[in-house]
């Protein structure tokens, strides 16, 4: 086992944790805290990359300390951490080790990884919530960028008729195998992927991950969604919706909604 960098950004609003949030994450970090007016990140220390952590600094204002941790278990030490998130009365996720929740539609049953996905995120919560209004019923939905599953799991408890899960990460399909198992669904195909080729169409799409991932792959999203299809979007700064109304538009994709927590969105395009 190798040494971890802690690195901790001091003073941060509200705001600016989110986006450091997802920053460090594209650049490999794998653990974050965050705190009153701070946030800390951790990554191994081969990964570690301190001119663009001194380029965030530069953009953020703020000012960060850094120090070696020494090899320790670190999924255990967050899943100690890990609380449930309730999202409504409509869905809520939590630890296996934790309590069954009271009073919501579906309860997701994970087993917490550092796998992006676990519903804390204002991305997650803000799919979850434009899932509620769609109708799965019958329906085939691809969750493109998995994570652990949690979406891809809602899904089939909305009564989708199949569910194809991707991600391009072997430790997030490792998680959400887990999680699928565990919620014991059965109409998941999960497997490793970076892109969409697929020999199969869907009614709906699911795709939080980021601006340029999304971009990058709308020509292969619109040629994977049905004429009449619904794609939910998300892994977006508010920023960045210029770029994506225009990428989405020039692929036949129109916006019919637009749900925003925090500086994060999530946007519904019908094909």
């Amino acid at each position: 086992m190798q040494n971890y960098i802690h690195i901790k950004f001091q003073p941060v609003t509200k705001e600016q944790q989110e986006i450091l949030v997802a920053q460090l994450s594209e650049l490999g970090f794998e653990g974050f805290e965050e705190g009153f007016n701070y946030i800390s990140g951790y990554i191994p220390e081969d990964k570690y990359d301190e001119t663009a952590i001194y380029n965030l600094v530069a953009e953020s204002g703020t000012v960060i300390s850094k120090e070696v941790i020494a090899p320790r278990n670190w999924n255990a030490e967050w899943e100690q951490n890990f609380q449930p998130v309730i999202i409504g009365d409509f869905c809520g996720i939590r630890a296996h080790f934790h309590e069954p929740l009271q009073n919501v539609q579906h309860e997701i049953i994970i087993t917490p990884k550092m796998s992006f996905g676990t519903g804390h995120h204002a991305t997650t919560h803000l799919m979850i919530e434009s899932m509620q209004q769609l109708s799965f019923p019958g329906k085939n939905v691809l969750d493109f960028g998995t994570g652990t599953g949690v979406l891809a799991i809602l899904a089939e408890r909305l009564g989708a008729a199949s569910v194809t899960a991707i991600d391009n990460d072997e430790w997030s399909i490792n998680n959400a195998a887990e999680n699928i198992a565990l919620n014991n669904c059965s109409n998941i195909a999960l497997s490793q992927a970076d892109s969409l080729q697929m020999p199969v169409t869907f009614d709906i799409i699911l795709a939080n991950i980021n601006k340029h991932v999304l971009i990058a792959n709308m020509a292969g999203i619109k040629q994977h969604l049905i004429l009449g299809g619904v794609l939910v979007m998300s892994g977006l700064l508010i920023g960045d919706k210029p770029d994506i109304e225009k990428s989405a538009g020039n692929n036949g994709l129109s916006v019919v909604d637009c749900k925003t927590r925090g500086d994060w969105m999530c946007l519904l395009f019908k094909k």
